[in-house]
């Protein structure tokens, strides 16, 4: 967890930095007005994360929130932000990794684009291009970009993918979940929940495929299938292949 949460170090007493009051209320009371003009304006909430993340670091840094006769800073984001501390402590990492990018152009990428230029930017360090990356952030969908950095991150080129929502009774779930842990077993662990489903799927649509005699669609379930095996299964099923031919 990023921050300043206790005041405690090695099972040492620190000794907390003197309280300015002063800047404390200002800073203080420039959270409040930010939370309250999100909470009264229609617009997306979160617009004004640059000063947040800012403010949010100082009040941490001169730890404000004994003002407030609170314990600790994340005892201060509890109260700030309900339900949301996670979304705060993304605004402080903007703050403290994005510094050689101008303030007015982060507020225009917004604070999903600028976590992700976090990423790069704590990767790369001193190699940071961040001219480069603000104009990919900006000339980008979120999406595309979300993906241009896990290329960037990992080297591998990444799919398309979205969200699905569809509603499961309870008594449906002990059959479904059975199954997506069968599957990760023949898949194994590193495989998300989503690559489990399609094993699922397209070992269904194998099935009905041959017996409807549909070859164009079972060749197509089969070759997901494959592509879906580790890497010792499918050496597996080419020598079961060969031996059959």
């Amino acid at each position: 967890m990023i921050g300043l949460t206790c005041l405690t170090t090695n099972g040492r007493p620190m000794t907390p930095p003197k309280l300015n009051r002063r800047r404390a209320l200002i800073v203080l009371s420039k959270i409040d007005e930010i939370l309250a003009w999100e909470k009264n304006t229609a617009q997306e909430r979160d617009t004004r994360f640059v000063e947040l993340g800012r403010y949010l670091c100082e009040v941490r840094a001169g730890q404000y929130w004994r003002l407030d006769n609170l314990g600790s800073f994340d005892e201060f984001l509890e109260r700030k932000f309900p339900g949301s501390r996670r979304k705060a402590y993304y605004f402080m990492t903007i703050h403290e990794h994005l510094p050689r990018i101008a303030k007015p152009e982060l507020r225009l990428v917004g604070w999903t684009k600028a976590t992700e230029l976090v990423k790069v930017a704590r990767r790369d360090g001193d190699r940071f291009e961040s001219a480069i990356w603000l104009h990919k952030a900006r000339s980008m969908q979120t999406e595309d970009f979300k993906r241009e950095v896990d290329r960037h991150l990992t080297g591998k080129e990444t799919e398309p993918w979205e969200i699905i929502y569809f509603k499961l009774y309870k008594s449906q779930l002990p059959v479904i979940e059975h199954a997506l842990e069968t599957a990760a077993l023949m898949l194994g662990t590193d495989k998300s929940r989503g690559y489990c489903l399609e094993m699922i799927c397209a070992d269904f649509l194998a099935g009905a495929n041959l017996e409807n005699g549909d070859a164009k669609m079972l060749l197509l379930a089969l070759d997901r299938l494959y592509k879906l095996l580790p890497s010792p299964q499918k050496q597996q099923f080419l020598e079961g292949l060969k031996r059959a031919s």
